[in-house]
């Protein structure tokens, strides 16, 4: 079993992180399987717009609500989100060789959203490498029964522990 995790505390980075290594996973010939987000600022509010792009080639979805310019709580839709675990999930019938999941978040926690997931791709011997911030990371080692390896969070050292084959 190999799971990995990294995280990141800048905004957005740890998403463009993830999303830069499923491109040249994807570009390496490897079937990457998951989800990385995609934010887009706007206009007319501080904070962005949330999608997901379901991997690889599958769907975008928008995971993120529209609660007002001035709102502070949590913005995730959690429909829109079981709509993409039900993607991903149709999709890991296909095969594939590495999972990517953006963010061990508070869902993953409480035992919702990818936990299943994730589990079942452990188990089918995939790459599991997850991004994770310091409120989930106990959770995730956790999660991943000790097991779980930092990673730096950097594209080359991820896509190096990625791709060794020890």
């Amino acid at each position: 079993m190999k799971i990995g995790y990294t995280k990141l505390t800048g905004q957005g980075e740890l998403d463009l992180l993830l999303a830069g290594v499923a491109d040249k996973l994807t570009a390496q010939g490897k079937r990457c399987m998951g989800i990385v987000q995609i934010n887009s600022d706007r206009d007319d509010c501080h904070r962005c717009d949330m999608d997901v792009q379901v991997l690889s080639n599958g769907p975008k979805i928008r995971i993120s609500q529209d609660l007002g310019k001035e709102s502070r709580g949590c913005r995730l839709n959690p429909e829109a989100m079981a709509e993409a675990v039900s993607a991903v999930s149709q999709r890991m019938e296909g095969g594939y060789d590495v999972f990517l999941l953006n963010k061990f978040g508070k869902h993953e926690s409480e035992g919702k959203g990818f936990r299943e997931l994730l589990g079942e791709a452990a188990s089918a011997g995939a790459t599991v490498m997850v991004g994770t911030n310091g409120l989930n990371e106990e959770a995730f080692v956790e999660f991943s029964g000790g097991v779980a390896e930092f990673v730096a969070p950097d594209e080359a050292e991820i896509l190096a522990w990625i791709t060794d084959t020890k």
